[in-house]
């Protein structure tokens, strides 16, 4: 086994879901900046394919693996082929989120049910799922990726709130069961954050959000995976079961 080899056993591993684009794709490249085995996982496969080029340009170490967090076998299928891959799993950072707005009077079941499905039961069905692996190591992180309409709700998006609260909610209780285990669990929660998603708003909409934040600027995909390195680093190993807004300050508590 050569020096490389080595060192690359010795890097830390982490799962990174809905990273095929946006700011999940952000999130694993600033993992694999800092030292980071990355399995990249969407259930967008050429996307994953594109993602993966992307960042194996920049030198860094990547798996890729098509799954819908919402199927039990599939997150099953996820954390084996990331164990396959590279024979553990220090981090996992449950991203993968949908909306399907719209006002609970007109809101259908299939678009409350899908929303839930996927931004909250994929993140249990993900974490029970790399759990057993995290207890063997005796160490290991989870990162939830939740938002600021989690801590104050919003028209239109009843849904998506409720996915969001929920996940925070989920993250305190895990955090309580595996805190003595070695393995912690924290949520962010992003503001409005620079994406494909929001370039397509109308410009009053921005400029109503844009009113409601003291730093008078929207964020970028970076600022949240600056908080997922640091939230999953040694200098947060005593930071367990918290939500960290970036948000440029619009929610305060």
């Amino acid at each position: 086994m050569n020096n490389s080899e080595i060192n690359a056993i010795e890097m830390p591993v982490a799962i990174v879901t809905g990273s095929a684009r946006g700011i999940g794709l952000e999130i694993a490249r600033v993992l694999g900046e800092n030292g980071y085995r990355i399995m990249l996982s969407d259930i967008n496969e050429a996307g994953l394919e594109t993602a993966k080029a992307d960042l194996i340009a920049g030198d860094m170490i990547v798996a890729t693996c098509v799954a819908d967090v919402s199927n039990g076998e599939d997150a099953e299928k996820l954390t084996n082929s990331t164990i396959e891959a590279f024979g553990r799993i220090d981090l996992l950072v449950n991203n993968a989120g949908i909306t399907r707005d719209g006002l609970i009077m007109r809101m259908d079941e299939n678009a409350w049910d899908l929303v839930l499905k996927v931004n909250l039961k994929g993140a249990f069905l993900m974490s029970k799922a790399v759990v057993r692996t995290m207890l063997k190591q005796k160490q290991g992180a989870i990162v939830n990726i939740s938002s600021v309409i989690g801590l104050m709700g919003n028209a239109g998006q009843a849904n998506y709130a409720a996915s969001k609260a929920g996940l925070i909610g989920f993250t305190k209780s895990f955090a309580k069961e595996f805190g003595r285990k070695g393995i912690r669990a924290n949520a962010i929660a992003p503001g409005f954050i620079n994406s494909e998603m929001t370039a397509v708003l109308p410009d009053k909409v921005k400029e109503q959000m844009l009113a409601q934040i003291p730093m008078n600027s929207f964020g970028n995909p970076r600022d949240v995976a600056n908080a997922v390195v640091f939230l999953a680093s040694n200098k947060a190993s005593y930071i367990t079961g918290q939500v960290l807004t970036v948000d440029g300050g619009m929610v305060m508590s």
